[in-house]
């Protein structure tokens, strides 16, 4: 029984984060604590109990940072191996139909599918397990274990995310042999994903339905400005979709290149740029007008502080991007900053681009949120 190997040390939650917990929260944050907490080491399995000194949960201490308790099971009963393979069979039941049409997926998606701080992706037979703070990193291999033997997956790389509460691991191989790159297909797509050095887990398949959304448009002899554009997946759906011209800008001149690779099928219909965007865009001519201009800028701060200086920031960009969009064209512009709400961004585009809305792309079933904080992706689409 996985209980057993970790000793419950027990804490009494305030009514704030009682509260929290009742309503369904999986994080108890620092500053509804009390300084009870401080002894616990990094990682302490807790035992939460109420001011009568009774069961109401079970969570992972972290040391670092906003959160300081990951809730792991609600209730009075400890997590055990067999409710942990309940809750992973649960998450792998919720993406079956997904799982006939990709190779690539995100099996386990944090505290989304109960298991907090552990993201597990899939890109054909090898899956990459990411722990976002020590207290978990016992949890994530393990759960990557189990989904390994219920998906049959022969390889297993351990690759510590770049946003990481605490000392984090070296990339390590778990299970198997894992090559630095994988192909896998994406609905009638080849996509490759840099395993070694990539961002995230080695892709954003989290942008997946954006990709299955120009992929699916009519870009017939059409020009397509693709900024930030990473590895190229989403100027390849665009040649896919017809496009004559696409313009790829990105500061890495390794993601480039890795796109020039293995996402560029024809090079004579693709323009690679190495540049700052926000500063290539202030001297890019007048005159270059595109049908379709996607804006899709990493995370620019993880500080609740720095958000409305991070929205003026990406007011000026959408703007500037929007100046270059040819009549009847398309404005798709991302935000991936967590600490920026969906209501916020939907706000500042309608006062940035005066352009229609036209869509918005809501997360793919594997990268569902399943309360606030995780529902960091918006994608929305102007015309």
């Amino acid at each position: 029984m996985l209980c057993r190997r970790f000793r419950f040390r027990r804490y009494q939650l305030k009514k704030d984060s009682l509260r929290a917990l009742n309503e369904g929260h999986p994080w108890i944050f620092r500053g509804a604590m009390s300084s009870a907490a401080e002894v616990f080491p990094d990682g302490q399995w807790l035992a939460l109990v109420d001011g009568q000194n009774r069961p109401v949960g079970f969570g992972i201490y972290q040391a670092e940072g906003a959160v300081g308790i990951r809730v792991l099971r609600p209730g009075a009963t400890p997590p055990d191996s067999d409710w942990l393979q309940r809750r992973l069979n649960r998450a792998l039941e919720r993406r079956a139909d997904l799982r006939q049409r990709v190779e690539g997926f995100r099996a386990l998606n944090g505290e989304s599918d109960g298991f907090p701080g552990v993201v597990l992706d899939v890109y054909g037979r090898v899956g990459v397990l990411q722990t976002y703070c020590a207290g978990v990193d016992s949890l994530g291999r393990y759960a990557a274990a189990l989904a390994c033997r219920s998906l049959d997956l022969p390889g297993l790389l351990w690759k510590p995310p770049q946003r990481r509460s605490g000392p984090g691991p070296v990339r390590r191989v778990l299970r198997g042999q894992v090559p630095r790159c994988v192909a896998f297909a994406e609905e009638g797509m080849r996509l490759v994903a840099d395993l070694e050095g990539g961002q995230k887990t080695g892709l954003f398949l989290d942008l997946r339905g954006l990709r299955r959304w120009i992929r699916n448009s009519d870009l017939t002899g059409r020009r397509v400005l693709n900024l930030f554009s990473y590895t190229g997946t989403l100027g390849l759906a665009a040649e896919l979709a017809g496009a004559r011209e696409v313009w790829q800008v990105d500061a890495s001149a390794q993601a480039l290149a890795f796109a020039g690779h293995h996402h560029v099928q024809d090079p004579a219909r693709h323009r690679l740029v190495q540049a700052d965007v926000f500063e290539w865009l202030k001297d890019l001519s007048q005159d270059e007008l595109f049908d379709l201009v996607v804006v899709d800028p990493p995370a620019l701060t993880t500080r609740a502080d720095q958000v409305e200086r991070v929205l003026a920031r990406q007011a000026r960009l959408v703007s500037r991007a929007a100046a270059h969009l040819a009549p009847g064209g398309t404005l798709v512009a991302c935000d991936c900053t967590s600490r920026i709400p969906r209501t916020r961004f939907q706000q500042m585009l309608k006062k940035a681009v005066p352009l229609r809305h036209r869509q918005t792309l809501l997360p793919e079933e594997d990268h569902a949120p399943r309360f606030a904080e995780a529902d960091y992706l918006k994608v929305e689409i102007y015309r």
